[in-house]
């Protein structure tokens, strides 16, 4: 069951109120970490919801971390691409798409991949669970390799570090405090946290962001953190934004478990 939830933020200090340019709204989903199934349900919300609006110019946005820890890492990677095809949608990369493709060519990269999730990811390629667990790194990613479709590598690599919409910046993990965004590196894009989350100052746009999971929407007086923990807690949340509005759309399993049981 779909839940979408309406609000417009208050605001932390006396800054001025971020907004997208005048006839465009944006959609941003946070981290979805194979859970194509509330992906799935988001995507819905997110089509009515954009449908109820009315015209303007929309854009979503994926902030990174599509796949690992989940089930169905290969149908969100196939979902992600199809929908871009059809709307106007930008894609950020996350550190667990860096993960991948370094792990592709770095046995060592390959451990760390494997351990915070990657092994889900390439069983969703269909590699048989025994197989990969009897085989040694080389043949572990040999099997990857194999396995992940060239389209989807050559998709994943072509994600971008950030996108900025008028007053906002898109980025998966943050952004290094006074440093302007066109010297920003990829690595704190796709892994920062501190001194990011704890930075109260300007940063050159008001951050949307996912990595950092908490139970809701991080909101802060200079970003905004919707990674609310899909393969963790159950729940996927998406931010719209239109002018100085802003409002939340979710997937969450708990509540369909709980409209089932009603």
């Amino acid at each position: 069951m779909l839940n979408t939830i309406r609000k417009i933020l208050g605001r932390a200090d006396n800054r001025q109120v971020p907004s997208t340019p005048p006839g465009e709204r944006v959609y941003a989903v946070g981290d979805i970490h194979g859970r194509a199934d509330l992906f799935e349900q988001l995507i819905t919300a997110i089509e009515r919801d954009d449908a109820e609006r009315g015209p303007a110019q929309t854009t979503v946005v994926l902030l990174g971390d599509l796949i690992d820890r989940g089930q169905d890492s290969a149908a969100v990677v196939r979902r992600a691409r199809n929908w871009g095809a059809r709307r106007r949608v930008e894609y950020i990369q996350g550190n667990h798409e860096e993960m991948l493709l370094v792990s592709r060519e770095d046995v060592e990269a390959l451990r760390s991949f494997l351990k915070f999730g990657g092994t889900e990811t390439i069983l969703s390629y269909g590699v048989d669970k025994d197989v990969l667990r009897e085989a040694d790194w080389e043949e572990a990613q040999r099997l990857m390799n194999a396995a992940i479709p060239q389209e989807d590598i050559d998709f994943l690599a072509g994600f971008k570090q950030l996108v900025c919409i008028g007053d906002y910046v898109f980025v998966h993990a943050g952004v290094r405090p006074d440093t302007p965004l066109d010297q920003q590196r990829g690595r704190d894009c796709r892994w920062i946290r501190e001194p990011f989350l704890s930075h109260r100052g300007d940063f050159g746009g008001f951050v949307v962001h996912g990595h950092t999971i908490t139970p809701q929407p991080d909101i802060c007086s200079n970003r905004i953190g919707i990674d609310t923990g899909a393969f963790l807690h159950g729940t996927l949340t998406a931010i719209g934004l239109e002018g100085t509005d802003r409002w939340f759309l979710t997937a969450s399993e708990v509540e369909e478990a709980r409209s089932k049981a009603a």
